[in-house]
């Protein structure tokens, strides 16, 4: 009887491969940058090709990519020579008591684009500032959450001042920065050993200052390629296509909101599936702001997409959305689910998601010849079937 040995040079090679997570990124490579929104647009979306050679990283469409951002220096400049701190003093961070400069610790380690109650609250016992300890009574609790909605660390220390406290006791309230999530939107079968994402560039100016997505704007403005960006894929069991390719799916997703689906899209088209698809997709101005605009289109023609409804809201005289598309197509939806198709959603929860499944209900409700509560009911059905997912935020 012979038995085989692994040769131990192999077995301390695997052993020392890293697994990438949350806790351990991996700094992946990004191959390209672009805005893809038209000249004109009032958004800037980045669509980011990032390279996960030797990472060992793998997903499936509907999965999203985490990134651990780093916060912008002018910010962190800004806080640093409000609070007249000398930016290379250490700083404890988390738990075991390593320490970084704190300019460093700022820029990479603790979040200071978001303030909660209990910041202020821990805050408050370093200032003797009467606006903030009344701001902090019970009966102000409105006006304590208007106040953190939009706010910075910057803020805080500007409206509340002179504190009495050392660097090291300030910044031990603050909170670890938090991984930014944003579905993937490629196909790893499309696209070996490569990830893709299209991330809507956050800037707005509130509270007399310009503002700026911590992550979305390190993408849009401080890479470029060949730098890196710390990644880790975040699975998304709630989210994904159906195991059969002869099942139909229907996609809504304006905006951004495009991500997933165009996943979806070239997974589909690689595995030859069967299965209709529709996708319902809508932004501002067709001439500047439709997404992926000939690769979807080339879908098309080649039967991987079936039919593609656009719907832009600045185009004319009255606003056009997702759900008014939807609703045009009453019957012919209404029939595609009934024939259990999948229905997905991805996109702003607040008001698009609400009024997508508000336009749902309708067409179940009218093609179907039921009243309201029934149209509820069966869409409750077709969730407990699985065929009605949604990725919002």
């Amino acid at each position: 009887m012979t038995t085989t040995m692994e040769n131990p040079k192999d077995v301390q090679k695997d052993a020392i491969v890293p697994t990438f997570s949350r806790t351990n990124p991996f700094q992946a490579k990004i191959l390209k940058n672009l805005n893809i929104n038209g000249e004109g647009s009032s958004k800037e979306t980045r669509h980011i090709e990032l390279s996960l050679d030797g990472s060992g990283l793998s997903y499936v469409p509907g999965d999203a990519l985490g990134i651990v951002p780093s916060n912008d220096p002018e910010l962190v400049a800004s806080l640093i020579e409000e609070m007249h701190w000398d930016e290379n003093t250490a700083v404890t961070i988390g738990k075991n008591g390593e320490t970084l400069p704190l300019n460093e610790a700022l820029t990479t380690y603790f979040e200071i684009t978001l303030i909660t109650k209990k910041i202020l609250q821990q805050a408050a016992a370093f200032t003797e500032n009467e606006e903030l300890q009344n701001l902090l009574s019970v009966e102000n609790a409105a006006q304590l959450k208007e106040y953190c909605y939009g706010r910075d660390l910057l803020d805080m220390v500007r409206d509340f001042g002179p504190w009495k406290a050392t660097v090291e006791e300030f910044v031990s309230i603050l909170r670890k920065m938090t991984p930014r999530l944003y579905s993937i939107a490629s196909s790893i079968a499309a696209n070996p050993g490569e990830v893709h994402l299209t991330i809507g560039a956050v800037r707005y100016t509130a509270h007399g200052r310009d503002r700026k997505g911590v992550c979305s704007v390190l993408c849009a403005e401080r890479v470029t390629e060949g730098d890196t960006l710390p990644v880790f894929i975040q699975a998304n069991k709630h989210f994904h296509l159906p195991e059969s390719h002869e099942t139909d799916i229907i996609m809504v997703g304006p905006g951004t909101g495009i991500a997933p689906f165009r996943s979806f899209i070239q997974e589909r088209a690689v595995n030859k599936a069967t299965g209709r698809s529709w996708l319902f997709f809508g932004d501002q101005h067709a001439a500047s702001d439709f997404l992926y605009q000939e690769e979807l289109e080339k879908y098309q023609q080649d039967g991987v997409l079936t039919k593609l409804d656009t719907a832009f809201s600045r185009d004319g005289e009255e606003k056009v959305y997702v759900q008014h598309k939807m609703l045009e197509n009453s019957k012919e939806l209404f029939e595609w689910m009934e024939n259990g198709a999948t229905f997905y959603i991805c996109g702003d929860k607040e008001r698009m998601a609400k009024d997508v499944n508000d336009a749902l209900i309708t067409i179940i409700e009218t093609e179907g010849s039921m009243d309201r509560d029934a149209a509820e009911a069966h869409l409750k059905d077709i969730q407990k079937q699985g065929r009605y997912l949604r990725d919002v935020y």
